[in-house]
């Protein structure tokens, strides 16, 4: 028997109903939290979106809008079991030198030419089954050190990563947090989500390299000079990690919930004599995690409220069944409020849908391809441009003229891939 990491969902029904003034407090708490997770901060306070979240979940609680037990059965454990467990699996990874591992025998065999596609596919594919926020902290120093060698701008190549860490996190489960989250609520398989969704990543970066190579033009530099060899007790230091990743990566593929299979994963991770474990938690992203159990209890205290109701009603006149609305609705609300806080906000209506498989799908793709519209569409983005400042600045233009073409390209591909079969 799979072992459920779901609490039981509480029933309003069994609640007792909410004062009109409580009702008043939950939209106005949820208005307030949307807003700051759309500006990043509260004006004129020092509260940022993870701060809003604490909050928001401590009012809803304060007045009365759920319960300490409605609040604790809103929280969805198996999405933030998944992400820590992710967190602490790619940690382990970093900290045994895995990712430098690749960049030195890379860069070594890289030409100029073969730079572009190298960054875009490598990137994409590790974000594809890793979180793809982690994968831009380990690929920027990649993307520098190979320019750096070859006498290349790094501009191109920054973009590149930033963009298919996006474009390939779309293909499963374990690429992102929406994804997680999106995993979780709609019981979708991995395996099921990487054939749908997998294509689509997949002729995204193709695009990609496509839109890059033509607004950025060919490369004009000198093969890299062969760094020296990685030390050979990286390689001992990689046994057990490639072990347990490929046992994850199976798990994921056979079947096994995604949650409990990372959770495995993180506890052989932890078994050593070597590490302190402290090292592995600073790689986890705890204000992320804080972000998400917030999130969970504003949004509950919203849907205890009526905000359910009003949104399908909403959905129902913007015919939101439509996957061609529901892409351009989604990546609209990831782009003002972020992606995560997007999902969630959409996330109670996919199940009244004719055919919420496919809603689900086109939620976990449009929240995703919409993240590299602009410079602050998601934090991969983010965490490119502030990794790389010392040696390359990105403005706002800078990304936007890849940034917009490519999600544009994207979005489309997306959509009539999906389309087609469904």
């Amino acid at each position: 028997m799979a072992l459920s990491l779901h609490l039981p969902v509480l029933s309003p029904a069994h609640s007792m109903p909410l004062a009109h003034w409580q009702i008043a407090a939950a939209y106005v708490v949820f208005a307030i939290g949307y807003l700051v997770f759309a500006l990043g901060k509260l004006p004129g306070m020092k509260i940022d979106r993870p701060g809003m979240a604490i909050i928001g979940a401590v009012l809803m609680v304060a007045f009365g809008v759920v319960s300490a037990a409605e609040a604790l059965r809103s929280i969805d454990f198996a999405t933030l079991v998944l992400l820590f467990s992710m967190m602490l699996v790619v940690g382990c990874l970093r900290l045994a030198g895995f990712f430098e591992w690749i960049t030195e025998h890379l860069v070594a065999r890289l030409s100029p030419h073969n730079l572009l596609p190298a960054t875009i596919f490598i990137t994409g594919a590790l974000s594809a089954f890793f979180v793809n926020d982690i994968i831009c902290l380990v690929m920027v120093p990649f993307a520098l050190t190979a320019a750096r060698r070859m006498g290349l701008k790094p501009l191109p190549y920054l973009l590149a990563v930033a963009t298919a860490a996006n474009i390939g996190s779309v293909a499963t489960i374990t690429g992102n947090p929406q994804n997680m989250l999106i995993g979780s609520f709609s019981g979708l398989s991995y395996r099921d989500f990487l054939l749908h969704l997998g294509p689509v990543a997949l002729i995204g970066m193709l695009l990609d390299w496509l839109v890059i190579r033509l607004l950025c033009g060919a490369p004009h530099g000198a093969a890299a000079a062969a760094p020296a060899e990685p030390p050979h007790m990286h390689l001992r230091e990689l046994r057990k990690p490639a072990i347990v990743i490929a046992l994850v990566l199976a798990g994921f593929l056979s079947g096994v919930p995604p949650a409990m299979m990372a959770a495995l994963g993180a506890a052989l991770m932890l078994i050593t004599r070597t590490r302190e474990p402290r090292l592995v938690y600073d790689e986890v992203d705890w204000g992320l995690l804080v972000f998400f159990v917030g999130l969970f209890l504003i949004v509950g205290g919203a849907e205890r409220a009526g905000l359910t109701d009003d949104l399908a009603t909403i959905a129902a006149r913007l015919n939101l069944q439509n996957a061609g609305i529901l892409t351009g609705l989604t990546a609209l609300l990831s782009n003002i409020v972020s992606n995560v806080p997007a999902v969630m906000l959409l996330k109670s209506l996919v199940p009244s849908f004719h055919n919420p498989r496919t809603g689900w799908m086109v939620l976990a793709m449009a929240s995703t391809l919409a993240g590299n519209l602009t410079i602050t569409g998601s934090v991969a983005n983010l965490i490119v441009v502030e990794r790389a400042r010392d040696e390359a600045h990105i403005g706002f233009w800078d990304y936007s003229r890849v940034g917009i073409p490519v999600t544009l390209l994207t979005l489309a591909v997306g959509w009539a891939w999906l389309g087609l079969v469904q």
